[in-house]
């Protein structure tokens, strides 16, 4: 039994007032600095108006109707499960026969957020990277093109499934270590922290030296948008050095692309550690379900696994043409309209967001590039509020996992929009990257590192300015 206590990331951070000023365009005003959102079309054109438990299921509302039928075949295959081979179900058999999940719709419910485990419930929306101790000479390869050194036997994800007649690599426990956070009015807020236990490891001793990172399935909206935004872009708000002396040093975390066989740089998951959404989808492809790519030749198994006497579902199991369905899919998920916008206490939450310097890192506003196949993204003015950088979270969110240039204590700015439908979409959805944080105000108060005075400054605020902050986010 191994037991890890994990003091996780969305990422609010701080910033004298006029610092970093966004560039308004596209349905803007200017407040503190940054650009206030005055357009509900948060994903530009593509937006859809779907306030209810399908909010992030809908195709880019400008989406032709061809491409919309391409789409509807992407979502046959994220969200139907995957057997285990031979079957008579070809192009859905080679599931294992580790896995975490048969399914991409297993993790990201309704496209939405996990959630860690509870009583009644298995964790499949959320599980755990592992990683040893690296030597930066000795294992200079590995780093190059993998980011991370995995567990000699469990590799880099822990799988707690498996096909009948195999075995799981082990059994993830979670309990929680209880604490409060006062307020400078005196409001008790408890915050919740996870202990992982790894019980009945059934390959051999995980040692001493392992490492543990867990990762809660991120929301799936938007994410064409994202990788349509400009690398220049990106690269103009790093600041790796604080320059600036702001206090924000956030950077571009630089990644090994498969594809090119070169080093770009990241934008995708907890620490922006892939460089687009189809390295991401079949990187999940291998390591959640166990089934091989011509991206991704090989799956988490270890050869002391033995996971190739076991029948696989073809060479690849996830042919291209599924392989670019799926990334077509999730590229193309829209993003919900903003709600609230007029009401009174949402528009206050938006100056002192901008105020308290939340959106030095949850940079409000983008313009996207141009790509002659997906006009939908091109070109969009949107709101993502995140600047898709590192940045310092502090200790009580570090995992203590290097994951290329990321360090234990950075995160990537998770994007804010559609936030406040998170727990519509799915009423068990954790916030930050373990899903620790119940609710957005318990997100903002574990917010450390480079995001401490702005936390510190929200802890400050009357109650009536704390609830229109949350109204604010509640509205994206």
């Amino acid at each position: 039994m191994k037991t890890f206590l994990l003091t996780g990331a969305l990422a609010f951070a701080s910033a004298p007032l006029f610092a970093n000023a966004a560039t308004s365009a596209g349905g803007s005003s200017e407040h503190a600095g940054y650009a206030l959102q005055t357009t509900p079309m948060t994903g530009g054109a593509g937006t859809v108006n779907q306030p209810d438990t399908n909010a992030f299921s809908r195709p880019q509302g400008n989406l032709s109707m061809t491409k919309r039928l391409d789409f509807s075949v992407g979502n046959s295959f994220f969200r139907n499960p995957w057997v285990e081979a031979p079957a008579s179900t070809k192009a859905r058999d080679g599931l294992g026969p580790l896995f975490n999940t048969n399914a991409c719709q297993g993790c990201h419910l309704k496209d939405g957020r996990g959630h860690p485990p509870t009583v009644d419930t298995p964790s499949v929306s959320l599980f755990l990277r592992l990683a040893v101790p690296h030597d930066p000479i000795e294992d200079a390869d590995i780093l190059r093109t993998n980011g991370f050194k995995p567990h000699p036997v469990y590799g880099g994800q822990l799988q707690t499934f498996a096909l009948p007649g195999a075995k799981p690599e082990a059994d993830m426990v979670l309990s929680w270590v209880k604490r409060v956070d006062v307020l400078a009015d005196g409001t008790e807020v408890e915050l919740r922290e996870p202990v992982y236990t790894i019980e009945n490891a059934n390959y051999g001793p995980l040692g001493d030296d392992l490492l543990i990172s867990p990762r809660v399935a991120p929301p799936m909206i938007g994410m064409g948008l994202l990788e349509a935004i400009p690398a220049e872009t990106v690269a103009a708000l790093a600041d790796p050095d604080d320059a600036n002396s702001d206090g924000i040093s956030g950077k571009v975390n630089q990644v090994w692309d498969i594809a090119s066989g070169r080093t770009v740089a990241g934008r995708f998951g907890w620490k922006a550690a892939e460089p687009d959404v189809h390295q991401q989808s079949m990187g999940a492809f291998a390591g959640d379900m166990g089934l091989t790519s011509s991206l991704k030749t090989a799956t988490d198994c270890t050869p002391s696994q033995n996971c190739g006497d076991w029948a696989n579902g073809g060479e690849p199991e996830v042919t291209d043409k599924i392989a670019d369905f799926v990334t077509f899919y999730s590229k193309s998920l829209a993003v919900p309209a903003r709600r609230d916008m007029n009401n009174a206490a949402v528009q206050q939450g938006a100056r002192l967001f901008n105020e308290n310097g939340c959106a030095a890192c949850h940079t409000p506003t983008h313009v996207t590039g141009v790509d002659p196949q997906r006009p939908d993204l091109s070109n969009q003015t949107i709101w993502p509020y995140s600047d898709l950088l590192l940045h310092d979270m502090g200790p009580a969110l570090a995992d203590g996992r290097d994951e290329f240039l990321a360090n234990g204590n950075e995160w990537r700015t998770a994007p804010l929009w559609g936030v406040g439908m998170a727990q519509q979409v799915n009423p068990l959805a954790g916030f930050l990257h373990d899903g620790r944080a119940r609710t957005l105000e318990e997100a903002i108060l574990w917010h450390g590192g480079e995001a401490q005075p702005a936390s510190d400054l929200y802890r400050q605020m009357a109650p009536q300015q704390r609830q229109a902050l949350v109204e604010f986010l509640n509205s994206l």
